[in-house]
């Protein structure tokens, strides 16, 4: 029989709930307040932390190299409400995972509570492998990002355990309303993301790259300065979130710009593992400022494209990586835009070079810069899906959007604008980088809701490919002693799997070349009858092993 209690033990419990909270944390009531922690800027010896307090509150981070030992510390800091302060840890070691927490109390208390552990990995050494995830078009700002939703891809990038994480744009900003914005609106704008943000974002350093919806652009700069959406946004994005500038580590944007911005911090480059990474802005300096600009008119500007050929030509690094919201800023598509204008030095129609006539003193366009200096990827964001293209070797990637739950969005408006490989969905790229190659997989995100009899499941691998020898250069002890057997090879109808000793259920995939996905089965067989003759690898994967094998289908 149930016994419902009463009123007053209702009460006494919850007094005595406060009272163990009061009691443990030197009697001040540090759990109802609102913190956040984004991490960036990780350097080889360096990381800020940009910490947040919706109450008056003292704290301090310590750290060190092992679990639950923490022999340095910063000095106390004593915040301002909703002021985020950047705490710099300097002096660390490079290619290092670090363990942190955060002690706080709130002002005039007389005992410190500790947060959870968190972590962070300072510069990875060459030869090292390691993750990274990029997101894109969050849209929180209007009907088209749903909250659940990112927080769904946001918990399962930190499943993936990246060293750190890029937003591709139209994140904080709407410039719908530009011409009436407050500074105000632009302050809650980026706040809001903190919580968000703030649950990852402790221990997965995050970098901005900016989308059309930022405002941040030449066009909204000329208008009534400062008193617009460019500057305004411009400020409240820094003061939210610690991007990177020139120090020694990162190289980027060296101007600094007037109403108390500043260096914008908008873009930069640098390296990491076998990596190089350039962040580009693909707004703020544009050729014609009286109105909204097209075609030409949309530039990275000299100073930013002489500092990105500088940068790839001068670069050692095995990968290298551009990300941008968009080519050109504008339009749809990749390998189309690529080809036209600033980009790829061709008129609308295809046929008219012009590029020389147009960016007289310009050495050559940007796709051509990726080409001669061997880019790897592109990453864009803003036509909201999936859709993978490779034009003159360079792969062009677009990156889902990470709050859609419609999953349909960008698929129905602008997969006509790709010409392969598009997919709809929401979720986020995650890239694995070794010294022998580079993985791509496309990561799926789904409400509960929608995982409900088993047709989608969250975390599921929509797309992969590789870059790189990453299949050849997977080894196994169990194919060299004889242990491992697969037969028929060549196949021309079913494929089967023999492994001495094993009792446990199997998980095999049928890739390409490329990676991509063809078959899966759950058994030690696969029907390959339906598969197209030529070479794949065969993914094996038990409870304690994952091989690959090459093998011949051929009818």
């Amino acid at each position: 029989m149930k016994v419902l209690k009463s009123y007053y033990e209702v009460r006494f419990a919850a007094y005595l709930r406060v009272a163990i909270v009061a009691f443990l944390s030197g009697n001040s009531l540090i759990l109802a307040q609102t913190k956040s922690i984004i991490l960036g800027r990780p350097t080889d010896t360096s990381i800020t932390a940009s910490v947040m307090f919706d109450q008056q509150m003292e704290y301090f981070l310590e750290y060190g190299t092992e679990s639950g030992i923490y022999p340095n510390s910063t000095g106390i800091v004593s915040n301002s409400i909703n002021v985020p302060d950047e705490v710099e840890l300097r002096g660390l070691l490079p290619n290092t995972q670090y363990f942190y927490r955060m002690q706080y109390r709130v002002v005039g208390g007389t005992g410190f509570a500790a947060s959870p552990e968190y972590t962070f990995h300072t510069q990875r050494a060459v030869g090292n492998s390691f993750t990274f995830t990029i997101e894109a078009d969050e849209h929180l700002y209007d009907k088209k990002g749903v909250a659940n939703m990112y927080k769904v891809t946001l918990d399962n990038q930190a499943k993936d355990n990246p060293d750190f994480m890029l937003s591709l744009g139209d994140i904080f900003g709407d410039d719908h309303n530009w011409s009436t914005i407050t500074s105000q609106e632009l302050n809650d704008l980026h706040k809001n993301y903190r919580p968000f943000l703030g649950e990852i974002c402790h221990s997965v350093p995050f970098y901005v790259c900016l989308g059309n919806h930022e405002g941040e652009n030449d066009y909204y700069y000329s208008i009534n300065p400062p008193n617009n959406l460019c500057i305004l946004g411009t400020q409240w994005r820094k003061f939210y979130y610690p991007n990177p500038y020139p120090n020694g580590f990162y190289s980027g944007n060296t101007e600094n710009e007037p109403y108390g911005i500043g260096n914008p911090e908008n873009y930069f480059s640098w390296k990491w593992g076998e990596a190089l990474f350039v962040v580009l802005d693909v707004y703020r300096d544009q050729c014609d400022t009286s109105a909204k600009p097209g075609s030409w008119s949309w530039s990275l500007g000299l100073p930013q494209y002489t500092w990105l050929k500088n940068t790839l030509e001068g670069s050692t690094s095995k990968y290298k990586f551009v990300f941008a919201h968009h080519i050109r800023g504008q339009g749809r598509g990749g390998v189309t835009n690529a080809k036209l204008y600033e980009w790829g030095g061709y008129e609308q129609n295809g046929i008219n070079y012009t590029f020389n006539g147009k960016r007289p003193g310009w050495a050559k366009p940007i796709h051509q810069l990726f080409v001669d200096n061997g880019v790897n990827i592109f990453f864009q964001g803003h036509d909201h899906l999936f859709a993978h293209e490779v034009l003159d070797n360079v792969t062009y990637q677009e990156v889902p959007m990470a709050a859609d739950s419609t999953y349909q969005i960008g698929m129905l408006a602008n997969a006509k604008a790709y010409t392969s490989d598009t997919l709809d969905g929401t979720g986020h790229i995650r890239v694995n980088v070794s010294p022998s190659c580079v993985k791509v997989d496309y990561v799926r995100a789904y409400l509960p809701k929608d995982t409900v009899g088993g047709a989608h499941r969250n975390g599921e691998v929509a797309f992969s490919y590789t870059i790189g020898d990453c299949l050849a250069s997977v080894s196994s002890d169990l194919q060299e002693s004889g242990q491992l057997r697969v037969f028929p090879n060549p196949s021309n109808e079913k494929l089967s799997v023999e492994m001495v000793g094993c009792l446990q259920s199997f998980d095999l995939r049928l890739l390409d070349v490329s990676g991509k996905e063809f078959l899966q089965s759950s058994s030690n067989e696969l029907y390959v009858g339906q598969i197209p003759e030529g070479m794949y690898f065969l993914k094996i994967k038990t409870q304690d092993t994952q091989l690959i094998k090459k093998v011949v289908i051929k009818h």
